[in-house]
């Protein structure tokens, strides 16, 4: 009994004292890895019989090896100060940090392989203290991973959410992108031409011998084509077609693609196409002749305002007395110091604009002198436009050319031709089979002699030795001052080349297989422009122009050499007298090309109305004609008796 009760006390000290043990090192939660080494060094070195046994109920822990506790602590610690970090540093230390605790748990586990009673129970009775002491710690800190690897998994789906979206905003601008390319590459007008070749191709069918023969599709298609004519009525873009008209488009697919399993012979539609092309061209050619005489014939006509305004202008002049006819500043005509302008009309409004618009834009007004000259006709209406619309401080002349006594047919071989019976027949006989194919060298205004006065400019001018010559269908921009300070280096001629395309050469106006011709000039040679063109008189005169001009147009009488008008003459007269200014200085084509660029127009000197379309006509171009009407005042009261409105 004693032996047995000696036995139990045993026993109770052995369980009690290592729970006494842990309780205290329980209270200090973290106990040192010293402490608990001896401590289990202590135990193990237990020895039983004189051997020294391991414990091997329960697995070794070396000194080492930290308790699971440790490693817990250290992971929600780690994650609490890196959760801000991105998705892949985050996931990476979570994984690292799991790893460390999974391989100190397998280590530890792997460690001691020999057998001791006491270890064992030793290790067992620490195991279930630590169990119950650090299950509600071990719990926090798994739910703490949980939340914080939740969270991980949040900001990765998140980021992954971004990304990928991003990826789509990225592939969303190139698609749109791609649909805007597609859209600008697209014609305006699309659509109208799949509408227009439909119609084509079932006028094609509806001929052929095949689908004639078939009364169901024939009826099918006319009522087709009566649709689509109908939805395509006068749309000239795809915005200005109905609805309905993509319906009327594919229902003509569907038709015609039954047309093409009827008719299944190729060379029966194209000999149809072709007869079509000839019968089409054939239309165009009589079109644009047609077009091209009405335009000419447009051009030639004046508008019924302009044939008011002289009339009501005349009977104005002729009920003023003598002396309110008379111009201011008459002392500064034949002034060499200013610059003078050179202007020969017989468009009264066109002249007005010439001159406001030179004005406008002048520095000083005052030094600007204008010499006007114009026909019997228009000279009362010329006087009085200016006389009740002074331009300022700039002085005006307005003389009339049948006072040039020395401008005769005897002095002038082009006023002998002007006269003769063969230009007279060539321009009003009534049969004109054997006349020029082009129109335009038939307008009467070759028959002004004002179109010729500009080769007499020392005889109109006898003391200037400058003059800016000017045409009637320009406006002017800048001020024109600085025209008079170039030097010309001896040549007699100022002017803007034309280079820019193939038919402003000498070859387009001159006829080279006249040997005269391709014995003297050059048929590439890049002609100039007349409109705006700086004469020097003294030069003109040193080197006898006039004369030279005289002998051409002599030489010209049966018009070999070239067709009628001013400029022909003017390549010949001053070949190699002509020097070429800057282009800023005059810009054409305003009367005849809508594709002028608008940065040139905008940069010129002087922009110049040449061609048919005039600003004062109804056929002008639109997009030009502000620069003209802004320079007319179209409050003033002959103009509003006249019904001239912009």
């Amino acid at each position: 009994m004693k032996t047995r009760n000696l036995v139990l006390g045993m026993l109770c000290a052995t369980v009690l004292a290592p729970i006494l043990i842990f309780t205290s090192t329980f209270k200090d939660s973290y106990p040192s890895s010293s402490e608990s080494g001896e401590f289990l060094e202590d135990l193990t070195a237990f020895t039983v019989g004189g051997d020294a046994r391991h414990l091997n109920l329960l697995p070794q822990e070396s000194s080492t090896t930290l308790s699971l506790k440790q490693p817990i602590l250290v992971i929600s610690d780690k994650i609490a100060q890196h959760s801000a970090h991105s998705q892949s540093q985050s996931q990476g230390s979570w994984e690292h940090k799991s790893a460390r605790v999974l391989s100190a748990t397998t280590n530890g586990l792997d460690q001691s392989k020999t057998d001791n009673p006491i270890r064992q129970v030793t290790d067992l009775t620490k195991t279930q203290i630590n169990k119950h002491a650090d299950q509600e710690q071990i719990k926090a800190s798994d739910n703490h991973i949980s939340a914080h690897h939740s969270q991980i998994l949040d900001t990765k789906h998140q980021q992954e959410s971004s990304q990928t979206y991003g990826v789509l905003e990225k592939k969303e601008p190139t698609k749109i992108n791609n649909e805007k390319q597609t859209e600008q590459t697209t014609p305006p007008d699309f659509r109208v031409r799949q509408l227009k070749d439909q119609l084509i191709k079932a006028k094609v069918y509806l001929s052929l011998p095949a689908t004639r023969n078939n009364a169901n599709f024939v009826r099918e298609l006319r009522l087709r084509i009566k649709e689509v004519q109908r939805a395509l009525g006068d749309a000239a873009k795809d915005s200005d077609l109905p609805r309905i008209a993509n319906d009327r488009l594919k229902a003509m697919e569907q038709s015609l693609a039954k047309g093409k399993q009827i008719q299944d012979d190729c060379a029966a539609v194209v000999k149809k196409l072709r007869a079509m092309l000839h019968s089409t061209e054939e239309q165009l050619r009589v079109h644009k002749k047609q077009t091209l005489f009405l335009t000419q014939l447009t051009a030639k006509t004046l508008p019924k305002g302009l044939h008011c305004l002289p009339l009501r202008l005349t009977t104005e002049y002729y009920t003023l007395n003598s002396s309110q006819r008379h111009f201011p500043n008459q002392e500064k005509l034949e002034d060499p110091r200013l610059f003078h302008y050179a202007l020969f009309s017989d468009n009264v409004l066109a002249a007005a604009v010439v001159v406001n618009s030179t004005v406008t834009h002048a520095k000083h007004p005052s030094n600007h002198v204008f010499h006007i000259v114009t026909d019997r006709l228009n000279y009362a209406a010329m006087r009085m436009w200016f006389l009740a619309n002074p331009p300022g401080r700039a002085t005006v002349q307005v003389q009339n050319i049948e006072e040039f006594t020395w401008l005769n047919s005897s002095y002038s071989p082009v006023l002998k031709q002007l006269n003769s019976q063969s230009m007279i027949d060539y321009y009003f006989r009534a049969h004109r089979t054997n006349s020029d194919s082009n129109l335009k060298f038939r307008n009467p205004k070759y028959l002004s002699i004002l179109n010729h006065l500009r080769f007499y400019l020392p005889e109109v001018f006898p003391r200037l030795n400058k003059v800016l010559f000017l045409d009637d269908d320009v406006v002017v921009q800048k001020d024109l001052s600085g025209l008079w300070s170039i030097d010309l280096k001896g040549k007699v001629n100022g002017a803007v080349e034309t280079c820019g395309e193939t038919f402003h050469r000498f070859d387009r106006y001159l006829n080279f297989s006249n040997p005269l011709i391709s014995k003297n000039f050059d048929p590439r040679a890049c002609g100039w422009a007349y409109g705006m063109n700086i004469f020097d008189l003294d030069e003109w005169r040193r080197q006898n122009i006039t004369d030279v001009y005289h002998t051409w147009q002599k030489m010209n009488h049966d018009r070999q050499l070239w067709k009628l008008g001013t400029l022909p003459p003017g390549l010949i007269t001053f070949w190699k007298r002509t020097y070429p200014l800057d282009r800023f200085w005059h810009v054409l084509g305003l009367g005849y090309n809508p594709s002028v660029n608008q940065r040139d127009i905008e940069r010129a000197a002087v922009i110049h109305y040449n061609g048919n379309m005039k600003p004062w006509l109804e056929i002008n171009i639109p997009k030009y004609r502000n620069y003209w009407t802004k320079h007319v005042d179209y409050d003033q009261l002959y103009l509003r008796e006249c019904n001239i409105n912009p």
